[in-house]
């Protein structure tokens, strides 16, 4: 005899768990933390960009923080982007950059000249090597107070010096973190943003738009978060989407591919709201 409830119960309503082509990857309920998905989640590797939800996460959590405070962009800056053939917000030496600003130029376009113009502007010391070197310090004392164990940040935009890495757990546990900042969730769904510099002569400039580089933003629910990519650490994505009053946040690193990335993701976030409901 089978009883009404043990059909309701019945193995075939549970969500099947996806199989991505990421090398690791890593969900949770975004509204519990409830663990719903790992693949090497505590496997330590590359960052690339995504590095730069800390970068924002330490700017974001400074006391007493103006976040239309103008900085001006050095030299140094641009001597930096120049060298490291980095991804850039093309920030103009002189222009002077509210803080605001700076995050989007950060998160939208991925600018890793953004990324040194908020870690000196944020970093303490007397020289633009020492103040970013700080920041990074700052970087790795936020990474320790969240609890991610297997992570290490020997940069502020992700273009490692031989040692920045970081685990699928350790950067979904880092989104959940920073999403429950207004500002941070607000630039990360913007899709595409257009900032008014201060020159040197005091005249404003309309820059070029910044466009995200997520493409998935929207799709599904989609808020987020950050890209990345490098030669080494090949295509990564920290995502959060929320449908239905459902959550989801989650990593994954190491995909071969921009197209197998985006597939990879909308696999979990399909999964994320079918395990929840």
């Amino acid at each position: 005899m089978f009883t009404t409830g043990a059909l309701a119960a019945a193995p075939a309503q549970a969500a099947t768990k996806p199989t991505i082509t990421a090398k690791g990857g890593y969900l949770m309920n975004g509204a519990t933390g409830k663990t719903l998905f790992t693949k090497s989640a505590d496997t330590k590797r590359l960052t690339a960009s995504t590095t730069k939800i800390m970068t924002a996460k330490v700017v974001l959590t400074q006391s007493n923080l103006n976040l239309d405070a103008k900085v001006t962009i050095k030299k140094e800056v641009s001597d930096y982007i120049v060298s490291r053939g980095a991804s850039s917000a093309r920030l103009i030496v002189g222009d002077k950059v509210t803080v605001r600003q700076l995050l989007y130029g950060l998160m939208l376009p991925s600018g890793c000249d953004a990324a040194m113009a908020l870690a000196d502007k944020f970093g303490t010391g007397s020289t633009v090597k020492a103040r970013t070197k700080n920041f990074i310090a700052k970087m790795n004392k936020k990474a320790e107070q969240l609890g991610m164990e297997n992570t290490h940040f020997d940069s502020f935009d992700g273009i490692s010096n031989g040692s920045n890495y970081s685990t699928p757990r350790d950067l979904t546990k880092l989104a959940r973190s920073a999403m429950k900042h207004s500002t941070f969730k607000t630039v990360v769904k913007t899709k595409s943003y257009t900032a008014k510099t201060i020159t040197k002569t005091g005249a404003t400039r309309t820059m070029a738009p910044w466009t995200n580089t997520n493409t998935l933003l929207g799709w599904n629910g989609t808020l987020g978060i950050k890209t990345g990519s490098g030669a080494e650490a090949k295509y990564c994505l920290v995502f959060a989407a929320t449908k239905n009053g459902e959550s989801v946040i989650g990593t994954v690193l190491t995909a071969s591919n921009a197209t197998n990335r985006t597939s990879d993701v909308k696999k979990l976030i399909n999964y994320g709201y079918a395990a929840i409901s």
